[in-house]
């Protein structure tokens, strides 16, 4: 069965963002990844902007979409947040792997500047923000996360290290653990275009805040 596709990732936006900011962002990536361009043209790419760009545009059509992207969001993390663990050290143990893995998807995706909003974070991991403030003191402390200029959260080399190699790699029943490969839709069967994904998807690992990027464009 195809994994639903994540027209919000696509455009690299909030699931609240309003038409407005959905069309300026749109103009972006399409400029950005139009085929005529010489730099940064992505025919796969631009078709799925494209694409994402119509589903989000049309009232009705995001309506349906958006009750369907909550339901698949609300199956896929279940597992996640029914897990309960009486031991407090492993309870933190648990959320470190799982911010790394997080974002580490993020960083994989951009290597140059790819991280996550902390307020995407918390609803990703389904953590509310006190459980969550710890975990990323501990990481940021030991150099494993950085705030990047735009506000973003970021993994870094050390913590790339880490979760691959250190104490908090992954084990064999790890709760977010790089799988299978998730097809694109857009990638007509080409591997070179498939993104490797966690178990547990970070859906909101590519969401980064373009807002200032876009109004320069708008």
């Amino acid at each position: 069965m195809r994994a639903m596709v994540d027209h919000y990732e696509t455009l690299q936006l909030s699931p609240s963002a309003d038409g407005e900011t959905v069309e300026r962002v749109y103009r972006l990536l399409a400029k950005r990844y139009h085929p005529d361009n010489p730099q940064s043209g992505d025919a796969h790419r631009f078709a799925a902007v494209r694409h994402a760009y119509e589903v989000l545009t049309d009232p009705d059509t995001r309506a349906a979409y958006d009750a369907t992207y909550e339901d698949e969001r609300h199956r896929e993390w279940r597992d996640f947040r029914s897990v309960q663990v009486e031991d407090g050290r492993e309870e933190d143990r648990r959320l470190f792997r799982a911010v790394l893995s997080a974002l580490y998807v993020a960083r994989r995706r951009q290597p140059d500047g790819g991280g996550m909003a902390p307020f995407h974070l918390e609803r990703l991991l389904a953590t509310p923000t006190e459980h969550l403030e710890f975990p990323l003191w501990y990481l940021k402390q030991r150099g494993y996360v950085e705030v990047l200029p735009t506000g973003l959260l970021a993994i870094t080399v050390e913590g790339i290290d880490e979760f691959w190699n250190g104490d908090l790699a992954p084990a064999a029943d790890r709760l977010l653990a790089e799988g299978t490969r998730q097809v694109d839709p857009d990638s007509d069967g080409d591997p070179s275009m498939d993104t490797p994904q966690p178990d547990i998807e970070a859906r909101d690992a590519a969401d980064v805040d373009l807002s200032r990027e876009a109004s320069d464009a708008a």
